[in-house]
């Protein structure tokens, strides 16, 4: 009689068996477990980033025929040396990069004081409210945010109407216009890198040096500011990039002025030169491998 129920709970499954195998040998053999993890993501980063980099590079050395629009898919050099050689190509790469290095610096100056205060000086209800404050332009459209500012800058707008009283006027549309719009759109992404790196500082550290009678700002320039030079760095790596690639803002309040990117969009586009187009393109993206290349020794790659 006491043999059925026995029988019978013999040929009931264990509940999740299989599954709790399987999680016994991802458990046991980690690596496979992280070759899983990364496998999709890899393959659709390889897919979408490198192989794009890669038929970028290839279109770079195809040319248009003058006569029938069309691309020849002979290989040639006559795309980089036309945006080597043109003094237009030279002077919108040396504005596009001065627009970048005015924004990147623009928005350390802004965000370090910002950031430096969240980590170290704040409550921690003060901080939260920060926090919402610093991220909540990023709630609001790219467009939304840069046509606003083009009614601001406008000569009727906002900041004319403030300093036309005490002598000033509005910069108007051009370079200082997008070098502030940019400045405005990309200073949280500099604001989070830095604080994130402020927070890692020990305090114990700032006691010391008030202890040895440093005054405060030779323990920010001896003491937070070395330590806090990664994630400052991770900061410039946002701005600097994502204004170096920028097209839209400066068709926005820019004026006549170009950059890098509407060279692209006007060649891709009207001119319908796409050798030509990923050409220019490859102008910003060496440029930021190489602020890459100089800045990895820093440990800023770490704090993105």
């Amino acid at each position: 009689m006491s043999t059925a129920p026995t029988m019978a709970a013999a040929r009931i499954p264990s509940r999740g068996g299989i599954g709790r195998r399987f999680s016994s040998f991802l458990y046991a053999h980690p690596r496979f477990r992280l070759t899983m993890l990364l496998t999709a993501p890899m393959f659709w980063l390889g897919l979408v980033y490198v192989v794009a980099l890669v038929l970028l590079l290839v279109t770079a050395f195809w040319q248009v025929d003058s006569f029938t629009g069309e691309i020849k898919t002979d290989l040639t050099f006559d795309n980089f040396v036309e945006v080597a050689t043109g003094s237009l190509y030279r002077a919108v790469t040396l504005r596009t990069l001065s627009i970048a290095a005015l924004v990147t610096v623009i928005d350390v100056a802004l965000a370090l004081p910002i950031a430096f205060f969240m980590a170290k000086v704040a409550s921690v209800r003060t901080k939260r409210i920060m926090l919402v404050l610093v991220l909540l332009p990023l709630w609001a459209s790219y467009l939304v945010k840069a046509y606003a500012w083009r009614s601001v800058l406008s000569k009727d707008g906002l900041l004319s109407w403030l300093l036309t009283p005490i002598g000033g006027e509005s910069p108007g549309y051009g370079y200082a216009a997008t070098v502030i719009t940019l400045a405005y759109l990309w200073l949280p992404y500099v604001i989070l890198p830095i604080q994130a790196g402020l927070e890692r500082v020990p305090d114990s550290m700032l006691e010391a040096s008030s202890d040895l009678g440093a005054k405060s700002f030779r323990t920010i320039g001896l003491v937070v500011l070395p330590l806090a030079l990664p994630a400052i760095i991770a900061g410039t790596i946002f701005s600097f990039s994502l204004s170096l690639g920028d097209y839209i803002t400066v068709n926005i309040v820019g004026g006549t002025n170009q950059m890098l990117g509407n060279l692209v969009y006007t060649n891709v586009g009207a001119a319908n030169n796409l050798p030509l187009a990923a050409t220019i393109a490859l102008i910003p993206i060496l440029i930021i491998f190489a602020y890459l290349f100089l800045v990895r020794r820093t440990g800023a790659l770490n704090n993105l």
